[in-house]
């Protein structure tokens, strides 16, 4: 008799840990839920090369802990890649123009040059590339300052060249060091196509979350064998931030050199626009990339896009750029709400002139953002 009632008492006793331990993780689940509710969800989309995850990363250095060294040091190669497939893309671009431009004469290289050319375009070519060192640094600055390397980079925009070219070139003896370790603006201009879906939780109130709301970013990638992936990602968004790089109107897609990327964003903008699930979901459209349209502006007209054929210039300098930057703009505006059904018109639409490279100007654009969020919010509670 002892001996059933000692065993009941072991019974209960383990009865009651176990339901103890349910009971803290249904506790858990509880709180977890009660958390979820309090964060919004924004989804970060575009087409390839818009600056989706410069801003990303810049979220990254700006709301949360940024790289620990580890993660500064994962950089490297990728850096020391973007740096040998640029360098090979000018080679192979200077050697196609000097056989078939008409003005071929400032594209043709020397026979020195030629043989560090083909030496470098050939290791361009690898999957795996060597550690950028010193003597291959100063092989590629030789080839860099080259005058006919000089003139196909000019033209760039006809051959896939990246945007961080110039930065990467004008730092080569940096980045070779033997005890290199990239900076955060080393990572920022670092390129490396966005494959699936990444996300971060960040406030824009920093640490201090309790005065701001509590985002979960989704950047996902934008080339067009990517965008299979969003759709099951567009339930449950407080907003979209969508980024159109404004300095590509005369640049064409890496996956399809037919196609203008200011056409193909266009198109994007308007197919998402259009998704149901986005019937209350706000719009923050980014118009990336101005550091480099400002410069560009002035020597490319805007009307060699088809989006923008009908631009007229009116002036020079600053006034000019101001001028066509609101062109590009209203036509964002007039597609919107095109796009947008009657029943829609109500969502947030705000516009941003960003560059991705410049962190004041993203920290200060995200606290417009948190606070046009937050207002929205208030507005729903009846509160506004």
């Amino acid at each position: 008799m002892g001996l059933l009632c000692s065993k009941n008492h072991r019974y209960t006793e383990a009865d009651a840990e176990e339901n103890a331990q349910a009971a803290e993780i249904d506790r858990r689940i509880e709180q977890e839920r009660k958390a979820e509710k309090h964060i919004q969800k924004l989804l970060l989309l575009g087409a390839g090369e818009s600056g989706k995850s410069t801003i990303f990363k810049q979220i990254k250095l700006l709301f949360q802990t940024g790289f620990d060294e580890d993660e500064l040091k994962s950089y490297i190669s990728v850096i020391h890649a973007n740096i040998y497939q640029t360098i090979k893309i000018l080679y192979d671009g200077s050697k196609e123009f000097a056989q078939n431009d008409a003005d071929s004469s400032k594209y043709v290289l020397s026979s020195e040059i030629k043989v560090i050319g083909e030496k470098l375009s050939e290791i361009g070519s690898r999957l795996d590339y060597p550690r950028l060192n010193r003597e291959l640094a100063q092989e590629i600055e030789t080839l860099w300052k080259d005058s006919a390397i000089q003139e196909t980079y000019a033209r760039g925009n006809e051959l896939q060249v990246p945007d961080c070219t110039h930065y990467f070139m004008e730092n080569l003896q940096r980045l070779s060091d033997a005890n290199y370790i990239p900076t955060k603006e080393d990572v920022l201009y670092a390129r490396v196509r966005t494959t699936g879906v990444v996300e971060i939780q960040f406030s824009p109130m920093g640490e201090n979350k309790k005065s701001g709301e509590v985002y979960r970013l989704f950047d996902v990638g934008g080339q067009r064998n990517e965008r299979r992936k969003w759709i099951h990602l567009f339930e449950g968004v407080t907003a979209v931030i969508f980024c159109a790089a404004i300095s590509e109107y005369d640049q064409t897609l890496f996956e399809d050199e037919q196609k203008n990327r200011m056409v193909e964003t266009k198109e994007l903008f308007d197919w998402v626009l259009k998704q149901p699930c986005f019937e209350k979901t706000s719009f923050m459209l980014f118009l990336n990339k101005f550091d480099i349209f400002e410069n560009k502006v002035l020597k490319v007209p805007l009307n060699v896009c088809e989006w923008f054929k009908d631009y007229q210039p009116v002036s020079t300098g600053k006034q000019e750029i101001e001028h066509a930057y609101e062109f590009v703009k209203k036509k964002f505006e007039e597609l919107y709400f095109q796009s947008t059904a009657p029943d829609r018109v109500d969502r947030v639409f705000k516009i941003y002139r960003t560059t991705a490279l410049d962190q004041k100007l993203v920290k200060k654009t995200f606290k417009l953002v948190d606070e046009s969020l937050r207002r929205r919010n208030l507005f729903e509670a009846g509160l506004l």
